[in-house]
């Protein structure tokens, strides 16, 4: 079936971006009301639309974006997708096409993971997307990869645990690991942002999407929010999830705190060794000045996978957590030497 008439940028790429219309079912009547019908961002190389058969790549965007970030052209800003384009056309390889999912929520987020208090983003992408992709592009069979940065890279390593053998490759750029790092933090200045509500989330969910402001606790507080939203859902509370702490006091409760750490892959990798170890490439890597101390999570996560025998590519960089688009170039060539390999 012919994509011309979703064509994006023509004249940026030398390849293609398509944006084709998705009617998701698992996201349908979903409990934030988010839209169900979402566009799907594909960037397909110069070879695929020679119709040559290529591996995949789903690349999944940080908390607060979208796939659709990916996708920049502005002369000042290339965006991963472009930059990814000049690469190819420069080494003159085949390259891979890269799916960048719409995982956004009211909250600023999905996690990737499925949670009643948000929708099932990981049956959308890891199930649907796939099924949606496959049957709409030239993917090579058997050759399919998950990555992404930040919370993206925190949902490429879920998914490549939760849906053993649908990816043969993944890749977390700066990923969320060993919860108490990136969140430890942000739970205080959550609290500190609820203190003019009495600790009540509902007005200052109310207050924050009349401007989306994120100055000050603002971050931290939607933050918190989002990922108690994805991992500590419960039907019978108020906004239909838990906090990991007491507003009045900022105390940690435990109980929802484990809810929380059975998603963190320092503790979840144990339970997926099998997954994890089938891939055939797990790339991680981190910035030495990562802003949440994910360096530290990431070695904490790296010796989990050594006591397990779970082959790695461990990689350290000069950087932050900010700016990271261009941390790609690296690892998208590295995840395509990957999946072709025999």
């Amino acid at each position: 079936m012919s994509g011309a008439q979703f064509r994006r940028d023509p004249s940026a790429f030398l390849g293609a971006v398509e944006a084709r219309p998705f009617e998701s079912e698992v996201l349908r009547d979903n409990a934030l009301g988010d839209p169900h019908l979402r566009e799907v961002p594909v960037y397909l190389p110069p070879a695929a639309l020679d119709g040559e058969d290529l591996p995949v790549i789903f690349c999944l965007a940080g908390f607060t974006g979208r796939g659709q970030s990916m996708l920049e052209t502005h002369p000042w800003k290339t965006g991963a997708a472009l930059a990814y384009d000049r690469a190819l056309a420069a080494s003159g390889a085949p390259g891979c096409i890269l799916v960048m999912p719409d995982a956004f929520t009211r909250l600023g987020g999905s996690q990737y993971v499925n949670s009643g208090a948000t929708g099932r983003y990981a049956d959308y992408v890891a199930t649907e997307l796939v099924a949606f992709v496959d049957s709409a592009y030239p993917t090579l069979a058997g050759a399919r990869a998950v990555c992404g940065k930040s919370s993206g890279g925190f949902g490429a390593l879920h998914l490549a645990m939760r849906y053993p053998g649908v990816f043969q490759a993944a890749a977390s750029i700066s990923g969320d690991c060993d919860f108490e790092l990136p969140l430890g933090a942000e739970m205080v200045a959550a609290a500190r942002a609820l203190l003019p509500h009495d600790g009540n989330p509902g007005p200052w969910l109310e207050q924050f999407s009349d401007g989306h402001d994120l100055g000050g606790d603002g971050h931290a507080a939607i933050n918190v929010l989002a990922m108690s939203a994805c991992y500590a859902p419960n039907p019978e509370s108020p906004l239909g999830f838990d906090l990991p702490f007491d507003p009045s006091t900022c105390a940690r409760r435990a109980d929802v705190w484990d809810r929380f750490l059975s998603f963190d892959p320092v503790v979840a990798a144990p339970d997926h060794a099998d997954a994890l170890r089938d891939l055939k490439l797990l790339y991680l890597e981190a910035g030495l000045k990562d802003e949440f101390g994910l360096q530290f999570g990431l070695r904490r996560l790296v010796r989990v996978l050594d006591d397990l025998a779970i082959p790695h590519r461990h990689v350290e960089h000069g950087g932050g957590h900010f700016g990271l688009d261009r941390r790609y170039a690296e690892v998208l060539p590295a995840i395509d030497h990957a999946l072709r390999a025999q």
